[in-house]
């Protein structure tokens, strides 16, 4: 699998942390965004220390213009991992006659984060990756989204991380059909939870929560097979799939009876 060059978003915490230094070493280009400074500087000063070249861009991957400007003006790439994003969940009734209800400024930022933010990062590494020559292997290039488990449910507990999340899979996998063609292999990652910080300050059991570690290891592993959609952990992925495909008012019934993703049990995110 030829990646000497990477872009990598979300590189100041988490999974594209993570991913940055699993791939830092002699010979490799990292290009790494986020919006936090500190946090990108130290991602850089490890990936430095084990022998990559590291270029930055503090962005925020709403931005579209500011995106496809960073992502062309690299000059070419060998994978994106497109890994920005937040997550929220609903807040507690306010009074005896209301229901849980997730914020409208929270609604719209995990959206232009998880979901218009991958779009920001994908669509202008296709048009990039277009004019690339083939590699030995018939690529041109690899691009890679972050999804989630939570994207195969219609969980109350997260309604518009759920939904972004599917969007973001059913996109990379059904427009990955095409690109293939062109020699340009998209995959999404349809995982569980990660010890990462955006999960650290959750009240309620997460079950299978992976080491991020082992996360990457699985996620370029998957890629160096090529496969479309990097699925873990099985079980809990097929369990989703099959609660899925129970009526909704039954799936609503288990759900609304878990602690896992109770009104009020996760963290507000940061809309800033």
């Amino acid at each position: 699998m030829q990646h000497n060059t990477v872009l990598i978003t979300g590189a100041s915490s988490g999974l594209g942390r993570a991913l940055a230094q699993t791939l830092a070493r002699p010979g490799r280009t990292l290009w790494l965004g986020g919006r936090n400074t500190a946090r990108l500087e130290e991602t850089a000063r490890h990936c430095i220390s084990r022998g990559a070249a590291v270029h930055l861009n503090i962005c925020d991957v709403t931005d579209t213009a500011a995106m496809a400007q960073w992502v062309h003006g690299t000059g070419g790439v060998d994978m994106v991992l497109a890994c920005a994003g937040i997550t929220g969940g609903t807040r507690r009734p306010t009074g005896m006659d209301s229901a849980a209800t997730e914020p409208q400024a929270q609604i719209r930022r995990i959206f232009a984060t998880d979901l218009t933010g991958v779009l920001n990062t994908v669509l202008p590494a296709l048009e990039l990756m277009q004019g690339q020559p083939r590699a030995a292997d018939g690529l041109r290039g690899r691009i890679c989204a972050i999804s989630s488990v939570a994207g195969l449910v219609s969980f109350p507990g997260t309604p518009s991380y759920s939904a972004a999340k599917a969007a973001v899979d059913r996109f990379m996998v059904a427009t990955g059909g095409n690109a293939k063609k062109a020699g340009i292999l998209l995959s999404s990652v349809v995982c569980g939870f990660l010890d990462t910080p955006m999960v650290a300050r959750n009240t309620f059991p997460m079950p299978a929560l992976t080491d991020v570690n082992s996360a990457c290891r699985r996620i370029l592993r998957g890629l160096a097979r090529n496969e479309r959609r990097i699925t873990f952990p099985l079980w809990l992925a097929a369990g989703s799939r099959l609660m899925d495909l129970l009526p909704i008012t039954l799936a609503e019934a288990y759900y609304n009876n878990q602690p896992a993703g109770a009104p009020g049990s996760m963290p507000e995110p940061d809309l800033s």
